[in-house]
This record gives structure tokens, C-alpha cells and sequence, in this order.
């Protein structure tokens, strides 16, 4: 059995066995990177010359439990479409209730997903957020993968060891169309457009998908919601007309400026074009989630395995609201919680018990107060030591890490890890994007 942290060290003594040599190939690869599309807010994508190493072991683990996880996502999804009395939990409001409860046309609840986990290998994982709709990355992780490849290197670490990269573009375009052909039932060339506000869209990536699209002979167009008008039946972008929506648009923004998007949503209402994915992804996409698998109506309907599972690798998470018992427990309690939003991306508002004074906690906790927020329990990253470039200098530091599972299609299809050092490792926060690599 190959073990990942051995291959990591065998890296790192290949890097010390000639710093200078690598120190110059890392700063032609800085260079790659700024002029790639690993472009986030407009800026390069920062990296690290060390890829993640993972071995067949570590994807065999991924793959169940993508398993388990996509069961317990069909069994919450199913019983929210059934039971009035279960929506009640989730709070959402009137449209978006709505917008759950429309048939998609194409029996998969959560076509994608990227489920963000805390890993140490074995049975030591805990998850830590669910992204459905508007998932990103695969971009980041594939075009840095691509560079680091032809470092000098991992060309010299591929004379050992055979190393490849999770394909994480062309294949979720090959995802998007089948689920397409199974919503129109017939075999034609839909028109594709990746929809998001501007404002908020990862540009670089979606035109990296629409490349992909049209490489493999389909329309395709970027558009923003606002710009689409309901015509005859039929959504439009200028004289284009949409058969497919690749959706970017995360769920809360949806809901925030729909009076912006009356044309989107009356199309979506009438199913005027097939959206991956649909708004029901939502259901798995809230914080409140976490709450809610804990609960004991939810674990009934859920197998043995899956009830464990819950238990073990799902952070025990509670409504920071109501009873004022539940204030004074996580103000008393502070290196215990970190507190999250039900539904804000980019970790914003996200904030650890551990990296604050009692009174800075005392606080923030006063503003979070019957707002909207959940409090969870606060888990510590695992951790890897990986090569740093400082001034020059080679260096080995110790990272804490946190990976996504992509999910295409309720399978396993790849990885994006983020490292850093604070409690919180986020892409608003110091952090380095890792490329996930294979090793055989």
C-alpha cells in the first residue's frame, strides 16, 4: 500500500537535494501561472511549487464516500419534495421553496457539487461545507496541474512514480450534455449559455467551458440573467435562443435580485430550457444542512451506515437563535465553535472562536445573534509539510489543508485543495491553491 505522506516527504527530499536549480524553475513557472487562465478576482492564482499527492487508496476512500453522501443528498432532497412538514426546517423563502419544488426533467437532484472535507487519510475526515450550485475551481486545479507538470521537478519526480491530474473540464461538459439529452430526449445540438451576474462570475473559468463547448461542436455564450428575455416559449440572449443552462448563479444571489431576472424565472417556471444545475441543489447547498442531518426525523429515514457516517465525519452544528441557553454555550465555549452563515460563499462572514479575545467573540456573537447565522463545531485542520520559496530560500512548512470532492453526476470526479496557515483557509484569505495529482 503507497502511502501519500511518504510520497510527499520523497518530494520534498528531491526538492533540498538542489534548491537552486528549483528555486530558478519555480520562478518560470510563477510566470506560466500569471499568464494562464488561473485567473480568481483578477489576479493569478496563488500556488505552491508542491502539488498534493494522493494515491489510489486515498480515491477508493473518496469514491465511497461520495457514495454515502450522494445517497443521503437523494434521501434529504426526496423527503423535502414530499413533506411540507420537513421544508418548515430549512426556513426558505416562498420563491425559493417554489423554485425547489419544479420537476427538473432529468432525475439527478445535485449534478454537481464540490463537498469540502477536512482529510488525514483513513477514517479520519470531517466535511465542513457543501457547494452544489455555481461549484467552481476545476479550472484553477487543471491549468496549475498542467504547469506543475512540466516543471523541472515533477518531470524528474514522474521518473519514479506515474502521475496524472483529474481531468475536471472536458469531462463535466460531457456530464452537462448527457444530462441534457435526457431532459429533451432526443439527440440534438443544444445552445448553451453559462449563466451568472456579472459581478460575481469566475470569467476565466467560463470561458474556459465555453471553449470546451464549442471545441466539441456546440453554441455556447456567457451570459448575465438580466440580459435574457422569455419569448414565444423560448429564453433568449440577443437573437440566440437557449436550449441549456449550465447555472453559475449561487442560489442566495438568485433569490436577492430576482425582480432583476423576471424573464429567467418565468422560463424557469415553465421549463423553457434545461438548467444544471436546478435550484433544488439548494437544498443540499445551505449551511443549515448540517443541522438538520443531526436531527433525530432526519437520521430515521437514513440506513445504519449512513446515520454513522452522519455521526462521525458530519460537525455537530446548531441555530445560533431562540434560547438565550444556546448564546451563553457558545460564548463560554470559544475555541469550540466557529460561526457561519446559513448561506454566504467565499467563507464571508465566517469567523473561529480560536482567533479571537473573549470580548471580540462576546461581540461578534452579539451581531450574529438571531441572524441568520449557525455555530459548529470548530475542528482542526490536518496538516502537510510542503516546499516554500521565501526571498530565495527553500523552506518546509507545515499547511493546513482543506480538499473538495467534485462531484459529477453523483460520482466522484476529482479534487481542489486549498492550503494555509489561519484557521480558516479560504479564497478571501492567505491561501495557495494546490493541484491535486495522482500517484501510481
Amino acid at each position: 500500500m503507497m502511502d501519500a505522506l511518504k510520497v510527499n516527504q520523497e518530494y520534498i527530499d528531491l526538492i533540498k537535494s538542489n534548491p537552486q536549480k528549483y528555486f530558478e524553475d519555480y520562478k518560470i513557472t510563477l510566470n506560466k501561472v500569471a499568464n494562464s487562465t488561473a485567473i480568481y478576482k483578477g489576479k493569478p492564482v496563488p500556488f505552491l511549487y508542491h502539488p498534493m499527492f494522493f494515491t489510489e487508496e486515498d480515491v477508493k476512500k473518496f469514491e465511497d464516500m461520495v457514495d454515502t453522501l450522494m445517497s443521503i443528498t437523494n434521501k434529504v432532497t426526496e423527503r423535502y419534495l414530499k413533506s411540507s412538514e420537513f421544508r418548515k426546517k430549512f426556513e426558505y423563502p416562498p420563491l425559493l421553496e417554489e423554485l425547489i419544488l419544479i420537476d427538473n426533467g432529468y432525475d439527478i437532484n445535485v449534478p454537481i457539487a464540490r463537498y469540502d472535507l477536512f482529510y488525514g487519510g483513513d477514517d479520519n475526515y470531517k466535511f465542513c461545507e457543501f457547494n452544489t450550485d455555481g461549484s467552481s475551481a476545476m479550472n484553477e486545479d487543471n491549468t496549475i496541474g498542467n504547469i506543475l507538470l512540466e516543471t523541472e521537478a515533477l518531470k524528474e519526480f514522474g521518473k519514479h512514480y506515474k502521475l496524472s491530474l483529474f481531468e475536471l473540464i472536458d469531462s463535466w461538459v460531457d456530464d452537462i450534455i448527457s444530462i441534457y439529452n435526457k431532459w429533451s430526449g432526443k439527440d440534438d445540438k443544444p445552445n448553451v449559455a453559462i449563466v451568472d451576474f456579472t459581478e460575481s462570475a469566475t470569467t476565466a473559468e467560463f470561458e474556459v467551458f465555453k471553449n470546451a463547448f464549442i471545441r466539441k461542436g456546440y453554441n455556447a455564450v456567457i451570459a448575465d440573467p438580466r440580459d435574457l428575455r422569455y419569448r414565444n416559449g423560448k429564453l433568449y440572449f440577443g437573437d440566440y435562443k437557449i436550449d441549456l443552462v449550465y447555472r453559475r448563479i449561487v442560489t442566495f444571489e438568485l433569490i436577492e435580485k430576482a425582480d432583476e431576472i423576471p424573464d429567467f424565472i418565468e422560463a424557469y417556471r415553465d421549463r423553457a430550457f434545461c438548467c444544471v444545475g436546478s435550484i433544488r441543489s439548494q437544498i443540499m447547498h445551505n449551511k443549515i444542512i448540517f443541522k438538520i442531518l443531526h436531527d433525530e426525523d432526519t437520521l430515521e429515514f437514513l440506513s445504519e451506515k449512513e446515520r454513522e457516517f452522519v455521526k462521525k465525519h458530519i460537525p455537530v452544528t446548531g441555530l445560533f437563535k431562540g434560547d438565550r441557553e444556546v448564546f451563553d454555550k457558545v460564548l463560554n465555549n470559544k475555541d469550540k465553535y466557529i460561526m457561519k452563515p446559513y448561506d454566504l460563499n467565499a467563507s464571508r462572514g465566517v469567523y473561529a472562536g480560536k482567533d479571537l479575545s473573549f470580548e471580540e467573540w462576546k461581540s461578534m456573537l452579539e451581531k450574529s445573534w438571531n441572524n441568520n447565522y449557525i455555530y459548529q463545531e470548530y475542528f482542526e485542520p490536518y496538516k502537510r509539510d510542503h516546499v516554500v520559496f521565501e526571498n530565495g530560500e527553500l523552506k518546509v512548512e507545515k499547511f493546513k489543508s482543506i480538499i473538495g470532492l467534485f462531484i459529477y453526476k453523483e460520482k466522484f470526479a476529482g479534487i481542489y485543495t486549498r492550503v494555509g496557515k489561519l484557521s480558516i483557509i479560504s479564497g478571501i484569505k492567505d491561501y495557495f491553491t494546490l493541484p491535486n495529482l495522482l500517484v501510481k
